[in-house]
């Protein structure tokens, strides 16, 4: 044989195999219900938004055995994902405004969950559900596609919803946190607060109940305050599902009551009970949390403040007519856990209202207990920040939007100049308001 012939005897073998490949294929896709053509039917393409806190839309709809491809944006103001763990599907950390594209493969009939996994998120209400072979009605209409249409609704629907929801404010909830507690003196004058630790059941918002991790079963705990020199004792009784500690945030104690297991102390287990004892040398505006598993016990609700020392207003604004403090009021915020967006334990509009008279000042400690930032805003008078952590500021600094980082606390005073009803809210704005109206963080003070 030439070797021209052994030339065409090798294309033709390249050739029969090649065909015998491809024939293959095409059986195996017929043999799965489907056909050689349908690899070129592209992937159906469903939008989802990631938010604080939400994955909309919560039922993700896809025809079963078909391919798919999820385009997931954040229209939120911190890092989120999503992740499918049973597909093993992840976008990774997807920044602000930012978009991840993710292709899901034909799956059969089936509803596997999905979530945002950053700590805190899913407990707040970042959870989905994927759903092979149900109806695709709605599987992913962006909330607004720039037409002036939001969420399905017109405007006069969307202005209806809003003002009805409005005027809820202030709803009655079951349940106020945060109230100061009497302490027991003992013999020696030692200030003594009793702590149970428990899951109970929580109104955050009118007719929603959430299981709040809390200090003597309010959220925020109790306040505690105490005068320099005081003795303090705080015994904490645990009697959650697991083992805890108690951290006094911002407040000098010793090093072994610093509440931080394993290298301070051992956790206290559930049933069991510790005494923190110290005396508050130092004035400042501290809080007390959990330090254990703290990404879910402190956003559940196990946090409150705590205040030592008098707080007074600077000599530059006594000269500037903030002549003394009519009322002080502390404020927690939270964003995530079961308690989710919320003032002082609740959601608008189930927040607290704060009433003034023209003249009066307000003295505001701000504590955020949450995993983000927020931009804090009363709209009426400027404020002005006089202690950052519980430390005076050497000059007073004016501000109208404070912005409180986690694990911060800013001292404000107000001072209420023109009467009416003025909102007041965290100005990260998918914090407070959206289509169906104010919601999370929001209140209002009312001046007469």
């Amino acid at each position: 044989m030439n070797s021209d012939e052994k030339s065409f005897l090798s294309v033709g073998a390249f050739l029969l195999a090649a065909a015998a490949l491809i024939f293959g294929f095409a059986a195996v896709l017929t043999s799965r219900g489907g056909s050689s053509s349908s690899v070129a039917v592209p992937a159906q393409v469903i939008d989802v938004t990631l938010s604080e806190f939400a994955i909309v839309p919560a039922m993700i709809n896809i025809p079963a055995d078909t391919p798919a491809e999820l385009r997931i944006t954040n229209t939120g103001s911190v890092v989120h994902n999503f992740e499918v763990p049973e597909l093993k599907l992840s976008s990774g950390s997807i920044q602000p405004g930012a978009t991840a594209t993710l292709k899901v493969r034909a799956q059969p009939a089936g509803t596997p969950s999905a979530s945002c996994t950053i700590a805190g998120h899913a407990q707040s209400g970042m959870t989905a559900m994927v759903m092979f072979g149900g109806d695709d009605h709605g599987a992913g209409v962006p909330a607004d596609d720039g037409s002036g249409v939001t969420g399905g609704m017109t405007f006069e629907e969307m202005d209806a919803v809003m003002e009805a929801r409005a005027k809820l404010f202030p709803a009655k909830t079951a349940g106020h946190g945060g109230e100061r507690m009497t302490p027991k003196v003992l013999a020696d004058g030692t200030k003594e607060f009793a702590l149970t630790a428990s899951v109970v059941d929580w109104e955050v918002e009118p007719g929603k109940i959430v299981k709040a991790w809390a200090y003597n079963g309010v959220v925020p705990g109790p306040e505690i305050k105490v005068d320099v020199g005081d003795k303090v004792r705080i015994v904490l009784q645990n009697d959650l599902p697991e083992s805890t500690a108690l951290h006094s945030h911002g407040v000098r104690v010793p090093n072994a009551l610093d509440g931080v297991p394993p290298y301070t102390q051992d956790p206290i287990k559930p049933g069991a009970s510790f005494v923190y004892e110290f005396t508050a040398v130092q004035a400042g505006v501290g809080m007390y949390h959990s330090h254990h598993n703290a990404q879910v016990q402190v956003p559940n609700g196990l946090a409150g403040a705590m205040i030592i020392g008098e707080q007074t207003i600077p000599a530059e604004l006594v000269e500037m007519g903030f002549t003394k403090i009519d009322q002080t009021v502390n404020m927690v915020l939270d964003d995530a856990g079961t308690i989710g967006l919320a003032l002082n334990g609740k959601s608008f509009p189930a927040t607290e209202p704060y009433s003034m008279k023209v003249g009066e000042v307000m003295l505001v400690n701000y504590f955020n207990e949450g995993l983000q930032v927020h931009p804090m805003h009363l709209h009426q008078p400027t404020g002005w920040v006089i202690a950052k952590d519980g430390v005076p500021l050497l000059t007073p600094t004016p501000s109208d939007t404070v912005l409180v980082g986690p694990g911060e606390r800013y001292t404000v005073v107000y001072k209420a100049l023109d009467a009416g009803v003025w909102a007041w809210h965290c100005h990260i704005l998918n914090h407070a308001e959206g289509p169906q109206g104010m919601f999370g963080m929001v209140t209002a003070v009312i001046i007469t």
